[in-house]
């Protein structure tokens, strides 16, 4: 079995996966540690020496590899996996067992802003712009994500609550 996560950065994709993993006896891959220990880098690095182009090339490619090769897994795709090249395609074609963790702006708020010191692409950006920031870049994705089979929301749901609501759609 197959299952994959995706949504955007905070929505809880290594968290529910972990514990979706754990209670289904499952392998858990976060593809952006994999795409790390791949190319020997990490992806900040990936992105200041090579560029963003190169890196969704490698990310491309090794979510390619990762779905042809592996079985038996949850995956953790980076909030930006499925807005790039044929990257969705490749996901839905995998399996049916794909996942939006929906969560809305003001949940993304609260809960990326505890941790912009270790997310390279809200760093830099002030709290006060924060909500636009998110509510921009959630409606430039929104396409990508919503092609997910399934559409989990998130938010005021405990972690095993969202996993529970995954396994029942499990096919």
């Amino acid at each position: 079995m197959k299952i994959v996560l995706i949504g955007y950065m905070g929505s809880g994709k290594s968290t529910i996966g972990k514990i979706l993993a754990d209670e289904l006896g499952l392998d858990f891959l976060d593809l952006d540690a994999y795409i790390e220990y791949s190319e020997g880098s990490t992806i900040p690095r990936l992105f200041e020496e090579k560029g963003e182009i190169h890196f969704r090339k490698k990310e491309n490619e090794h979510l390619d590899r990762l779905l042809k090769e592996k079985h038996n897994f949850v995956l953790s795709t980076g909030g930006g996996t499925p807005c790039y090249g044929n990257n969705m395609e490749i996901i839905r074609k995998a399996t049916k067992n794909v996942f939006y963790l929906k969560v809305s702006v003001g949940e993304l708020v609260k809960r990326l802003s505890t941790q912009k010191s270790e997310r390279p692409l809200i760093k830099n950006i002030p709290d006060s712009n924060l909500p636009e920031f998110i509510g921009k870049h959630l409606f430039e994705r929104g396409f990508f994500y919503e092609r997910a089979w399934h559409s989990i929301l998130c938010d005021e749901k405990e972690a095993e609550e969202i996993d529970k609501e995954i396994r029942s759609f499990l096919i």
